[in-house]
């Protein structure tokens, strides 16, 4: 059991994190422009406009960053107004465009991402539309409004667009036009630009280390904080990769996820100790049987001379061998369950790393000499007058 749930904590973090991912992305990154207040006199004096945009040619350098293997996915985003025309009317909609599942290369190194990817739990009634084409998805709270279904035409902004599905997310874009990116650029008349990207990361809960401000740092600390995976480290990366960015946690996913995983770790380290404290008990109760059944021979040992530390050295050298050859046993059985716990939950394999088998056999020697304590120390005890006529 304690070489299960030692395996199942070593890999637990990444598998969790790879779950938790389906709940969306973990970081943002913006336009750096967005986070400076221009404010005089209590006066806010930031100029009423969409802000900056970040350039969509840059979005690939995520995955030049040092934790570029940790970034699962992410999806640029830029919301444009537009204008519905229909049976001689207008009306104002906001049209999303971002990737769905686009290709994209970095060096010698081609990913697919998007929504697809950060946003799971999207639902659609349909098909996915193509990043190259002309096709949209419409929110199912604004399809129901507009009477629209799927194969129907949308005319935005004097583009003629065909709807291939609707869309359920749970959120704003219930009520948006959900395009390709190109589409968005094009209508607003900035190709390239973006106004956001969501980015999913697998990251480590954040602790006081990482919460530290890199500024603050130098030398082998601030190498430390840059190559550990916590979500202000690899945002922090993100600025670097991004120009003019600013990239930040969003606390209300990147938090719960650490709170989560602390305290499944938290429930397995107990398991862990339980079983162990059984192991302990029953090793107590069968020494204690033994040393029962051979109180003539300690007796005996007694009677010709021998020493309490010769007596017990004995009793200490078997629990020994018995401890490595239970232990040994123990790796191989825990191993197997560590596999059927993996493909059981998680649905992939739990990796049992060989250097984890001596550990097992130390904390197999461990317990074996501390539920053997007792019984021991009772055997060394023993008067050999009484214990040669078979009496405790």
């Amino acid at each position: 059991m304690a070489t299960a749930m030692i395996a199942v904590a070593t890999d637990i973090g990444d598998k969790i994190n790879r779950e938790l991912r389906t709940i969306g992305a973990n970081i943002l990154v913006t336009p750096q422009e967005d986070t400076l207040d221009v404010e005089i006199g209590g006066v806010n004096l930031k100029p009423p406009s969409d802000g900056a945009f970040l350039n969509e040619a840059d979005l690939p350098k995520i995955k030049g960053t040092f934790w570029h293997n940790n970034i699962t996915g992410f999806a640029p985003m830029l919301p444009v107004k537009v204008t519905l025309q229909r049976e001689g009317t207008a009306e104002t909609l906001t049209l999303l465009g971002t990737y769905f599942a686009k290709r994209v290369a970095f060096g010698n190194e081609a990913f697919i991402t998007g929504v697809r990817s950060t946003d799971p739990w999207w639902k659609i009634s349909g098909v996915w539309p193509e990043d190259t084409s002309s096709d949209v998805l419409v929110g199912e709270r604004l399809a129901a409004r507009l009477a629209t279904k799927v194969g129907d035409e949308l005319t935005l902004s004097g583009r003629h667009l065909h709807v291939r599905g609707i869309l359920s997310s749970g959120g704003a874009e219930d009520d948006e036009v959900v395009a390709p990116i190109w589409l968005a650029q094009e209508i607003l008349g900035k190709p390239g630009a973006v106004r956001r990207v969501y980015v999913s990361a697998l990251t480590k809960p954040e602790d006081a280390f990482a919460r530290r401000d890199p500024k603050s740092m130098s030398g082998p600390i601030y190498d430390r904080w840059y190559c550990s995976p916590y979500p202000q480290s690899i945002a922090f990366q993100l600025q670097e990769a991004i120009p003019h960015s600013h990239a930040e946690q969003i606390r209300q996913v990147a938090q719960n996820e650490g709170a989560v995983l602390t305290r499944i770790e938290g429930l397995i380290f107990l398991v862990t100790l339980a079983a162990l404290f059984a192991s302990a008990l029953a090793v107590s109760a069968a020494m204690a049987t033994t040393i029962f059944e051979r109180r003539a021979e300690v007796g005996l040992m007694k009677a010709l001379g021998a020493s309490r530390v010769a007596i017990a050295s004995i009793f200490f050298a078997e629990a020994t061998l018995m401890a490595l050859i239970g232990g040994a046993v123990g790796f191989a059985a825990g191993g197997m369950l560590a596999h059927r716990i993996g493909y059981a939950i998680f649905d992939s394999q739990i990796t049992v790393p060989p250097v984890l088998l001596p550990v097992i056999l130390a904390i197999a020697v461990i317990i074996t000499f501390a539920g053997s304590a007792a019984a021991i120390r009772r055997a060394i005890g023993l008067d050999p007058v009484f214990a040669l006529r078979g009496e405790l």
